[in-house]
């Protein structure tokens, strides 16, 4: 509701401002650049999205998929102890932390929230530690093939849109490693004042 408000706003400004100085003409022309420049962007990232899903499906039906989620589970009952009582959780967990290394994100958004709402059963309306890290491992994911960007700059005319990799994983292990120290730390100042 916010963001409408934000995007009202804008072009009611835009409107105003190219009123008052005379160049409502060069707005409007904007507008319509813009309209067909997302029209574009969107058809050329839907191509690419349907691909790495393709990708992803394909992953699923040869076990590959199943096998990572299993690799992480390890990981995951030392880093989600509570969860990982549930079986159901943590293939759900693990399915999720799999799909965002894959740089799937929008495969892994369903899984995040399945496995959210399995964690916050019985919390009382207040998020558990566990869930927060869930929501950290979640958002700083590690992405291996971060297929959302390279799609968005294929779609945006580069010509070599993985050229990011080394940056992409650097930066993502060291948002990882951050967020679940700092996830830590702050559980344990938490349960200190209680």
């Amino acid at each position: 509701m916010a963001m409408t408000w934000v995007w009202t706003g804008m072009v009611l400004l835009s409107l105003v401002f190219g009123l008052a100085t005379g160049n409502l003409d060069a707005v409007a022309n904007a507008a319509l650049e813009g309209a067909g420049s997302a029209i574009e962007l969107s058809i050329s990232m839907a191509g690419v999205l349907c691909l790495w899903t393709g990708v992803m499906e394909v992953m699923n039906a040869c076990g590959l998929s199943d096998r990572l989620a299993k690799a992480f589970r390890p990981l995951l009952r030392h880093l989600l102890p509570e969860a990982s009582r549930d079986s159901e959780t943590l293939a759900t967990v693990s399915a999720n932390v799999s799909a965002n290394l894959l740089g799937l994100g929008n495969a892994a958004t369903p899984l995040g929230i399945r496995a959210a709402r399995r964690m916050a059963r019985g919390c009382g309306g207040v998020a558990s530690d566990e869930l927060c890290l869930l929501v950290v491992l979640n958002t700083a994911s590690i992405q291996l093939i971060p297929a959302t960007i390279a799609s968005v700059r294929a779609a945006s005319g580069s010509q070599s849109p993985f050229d990011i990799l080394p940056a992409v994983w650097l930066s993502s292990v060291l948002s990882v490693a951050a967020g679940i120290f700092m996830a830590k730390l702050l559980a344990r100042v938490g349960r200190r004042q209680k």
